[in-house]
């Protein structure tokens, strides 16, 4: 009878894990289900320029159905798993409860916006750790720009021109910095407005930005940030945000429309509940071949997981570049289990970094040589095109790419889609 696998999550663990499964096991040999919400996989480093609109929303993901055409796909979360008779509980969409069996269970449930208990935050703040957050934040900053422009009042004004971002790691100083090169794009079809009235805002805890790139390139996005008028504050924390009023630690206070908030993530909820073991900061622990501490048979990786970092000591970090990587050696690991094999420790040494700030602007890190400008931005693109799975998504990503960069941004505003039955319900005389 072939082994029963069942992967949790479709996100990168649990794609690449399930492609190099099918790369790897016979047929016959295994079994192999992904559970995941979602039909499709968010390759993340592209959500800021979906979030700017230089790229479809997508063209930013993949379907987990079309490429994994051997492998068992149920749309559901993840309820509960009994670990004593290897049952994961699976709640679809609709209909009743399914009870997965296993033999080998893999978690790769990613992880969430880390919320800190400041006033107004939960009211006001939006994240971006999502495909749905991203594509409304680019109509939500457009939005504003039409309110600005069409209102008398000064200081409804100038609460919709202010951008507020608080995080300055990877995700906030990206998302801040391609939202910003959108709005000053586009603002030339807003005579009305100037840019002198945008005020953007970056908030970090910290006394640096970009903690997991180099000094030097994360002062240099600082100093690129700050020559684009952006307002960059470091050692400072929000203290509330009630009714839109943003008051920071160092006495400043003011309103904005946009808060968003990008200052770290945590393992879902469920991870807790497992009866795993689990670290400070809630993550699975694993050993160096991703085994869940006490459970031979229950794999985890990802942000979920603390996978230790042999090549630098401590925990992985939370990226795709580890993510990629844990997943393809968790893979290979599996196999060699159903096959009685020895299974080797996850070893990896990041071969670069880059952070996007914009159309034509980035920084980063490429086997030891530091770049920025022009040809940092093209390194960071033609490195995430070759990246996403299958050549039918890398072909659709460099197409809007090269389509959009001799026109410029798209001033379209489709928030109208968060309401697609508003109009119906007009006709029906249901609105008020």
């Amino acid at each position: 009878m072939s082994k029963r696998i069942v992967i949790v999550g479709g996100g990168y663990v649990g794609l690449y894990a399930a492609l190099r499964l099918q790369q790897r096991l016979r047929s016959g040999e295994a079994q192999v289900t992904v559970v995941n919400p979602e039909n499709f996989m968010v390759y993340r480093p592209l959500l800021p320029e979906v979030a700017s609109g230089t790229l479809e929303p997508r063209h930013a993901v993949v379907p987990l159905r079309a490429v994994l055409s051997g492998t068992r796909f149920v749309a559901g979360r993840l309820t509960g798993v009994d670990t004593q008779h290897k049952v994961a509980s699976v709640a679809p969409e609709a209909g009743s409860e399914l009870e997965l069996e296993y033999d080998e269970l893999v978690l790769g449930v990613g992880a969430m916006s880390k919320l800190l208990p400041i006033p107004g935050l939960a009211d006001c703040g939006i994240g971006f750790n999502s495909l749905a957050e991203a594509v409304h934040l680019r109509d939500h900053v457009l939005r504003q720009l039409e309110i600005a422009s069409a209102t008398n009042d000064p200081e409804l004004r100038r609460c919709a021109l202010t951008f507020v971002f608080v995080g300055g790691g990877y995700t906030g100083v990206e998302a801040l910095a391609e939202l910003q090169d959108m709005a000053v794009d586009v603002l030339e079809g807003y005579p009305e407005l100037d840019v002198s009235e945008m005020r953007w805002v970056l908030v970090e805890a910290m006394d640096r930005i970009l903690t997991t790139v180099s000094e030097d390139l994360a002062e240099r996005a600082v100093s690129e940030l700050r020559a684009r008028g952006i307002d960059v504050r470091l050692s400072t924390q929000l203290e509330s945000a009630e009714g839109g009023l943003v008051r920071l630690n160092d006495g400043d206070s003011f309103r904005a429309s946009t808060l968003v908030w990008v200052a770290g993530t945590k393992p879902p909820p469920l991870v807790k509940e497992l009866g795993l073991p689990t670290d400070q900061r809630g993550r699975i622990i694993v050993d160096e071949t991703m085994r869940v501490e006490g459970h031979p048979d229950i794999w985890a990786a990802g942000d979920c997981a603390a996978v230790p970092d042999l090549e630098n000591g401590g925990v992985c970090p939370p990226t795709a570049q580890y993510a990629v990587r844990q997943a393809r050696r968790l893979g290979d690991n599996l196999a060699e289990r159903l096959r009685g094999g020895e299974l080797r420790p996850f070893h990896y040494k990041s071969k670069g970094e880059f952070v996007t700030l914009g159309m034509n602007k980035a920084v980063g890190e490429m086997l030891g040589r530091k770049v920025h400008g022009r040809l940092a931005w093209a390194a960071r693109r033609a490195y995430y095109a070759t990246q996403i799975p299958t050549w039918n998504r890398t072909i659709r990503v460099l197409g809007d790419w090269l389509v959009g960069m001799p026109f410029g941004h798209d001033v379209v505003n489709l928030d109208s889609r968060e309401e697609p039955r508003g109009a119906f319900q007009e006709a029906a005389g249901r609105r008020g």
